[in-house]
């Protein structure tokens, strides 16, 4: 098993460059046009040559997006962090919102039930007493 780690290792490279080359953008390639470079990857890649060369020289490589180095934007456009509750312009906005909460929407729902309750309980023991007016 151990005779064949090599040859994958090879195979997994020139896998990795060939795949690498046909994705990278045509702006992105340096010193040769794509389809060389993709001739060469593909003609010597049993000997490693192709690969290495696509990876040393073929691409123009930039920095990871999140990498250690800010781009001159970054620099430039530094902000800090400020909490919601040291921000004054959110904390004006939790003042200006004087639209009343759900809770309070509930709470004078449940009155208004209780009320008109109460009411009908009344009007079902006058009922039942004889003393409505309004019975036949």
């Amino acid at each position: 098993m151990l005779r064949y780690l090599p040859f994958l290792l090879v195979l997994a490279l020139w896998i990795y460059a060939f795949i690498d080359c046909l994705n990278t953008p045509e702006q992105e390639v340096k010193h040769l046009p794509k389809v060389v470079w993709v001739i060469i990857v593909l003609l010597f890649g049993e000997v490693l040559i192709g690969p290495v060369a696509w990876l040393v020289a073929g691409r123009d490589r930039k920095a990871a997006a999140g990498g250690s180095t800010p781009s001159a934007w970054h620099r430039n456009h530094r902000t800090e962090f400020v909490a919601p509750d040291d921000n004054p312009d959110f904390l004006k906005s939790l003042k200006d919102e004087a639209v009343p909460s759900k809770d309070v929407k509930d709470e004078a729902l449940l009155k208004d039930w209780e009320a008109d309750l109460r009411r009908r309980e009344e009007e079902l023991k006058r009922r039942e007493n004889g003393d409505d007016p309004q019975q036949p």
